[in-house]
């Protein structure tokens, strides 16, 4: 059975990359185009990894990640956080709520699918 991946992200485009990325490696793919969204498309299905951008409208991705781990279904969920911001601060604030990974963009879709293994749970 294919592992199941959300991907949340503004920007289409991006959310297409990463998909195709991953359908590609066997995954099977949810999209969300922000943190609200997301939340919304997590129903109790199982999700064994979240991939997020930082910077989104109407719920960033450091706030999404904090909500999903609220949730007693995704409280576990590793999350990869795909962003453009390389701060510390905000690498900082990615790891307290929650965020697994950070790998920035641009990335080569082999540097986020050898994360996704290495996180992604059997």
């Amino acid at each position: 059975m294919a592992k199941t991946i959300l991907i949340v992200d503004d920007s289409a485009t991006l959310r297409q990359v990463v998909s195709i990325a991953l359908k590609g490696a066997g995954y099977d793919v949810i999209e969300g185009s922000d943190g609200k969204d997301a939340l919304a498309r997590l129903t109790g299905q199982k999700v064994h990894l979240i991939i997020s951008d930082v910077n989104m409208p109407n719920m960033d991705g450091i706030t999404f990640v904090q909500e999903v781990k609220k949730l007693a279904d995704y409280k576990f969920t590793p999350v990869i956080m795909l962003t453009t911001e390389a701060g510390e601060d905000k690498k900082s604030a990615g790891q307290a709520a929650g965020a697994k990974a950070w790998v920035v963009k641009p990335f080569k879709p082999e540097q986020m699918l050898t994360a996704v293994s290495k996180l992604i749970l059997p």
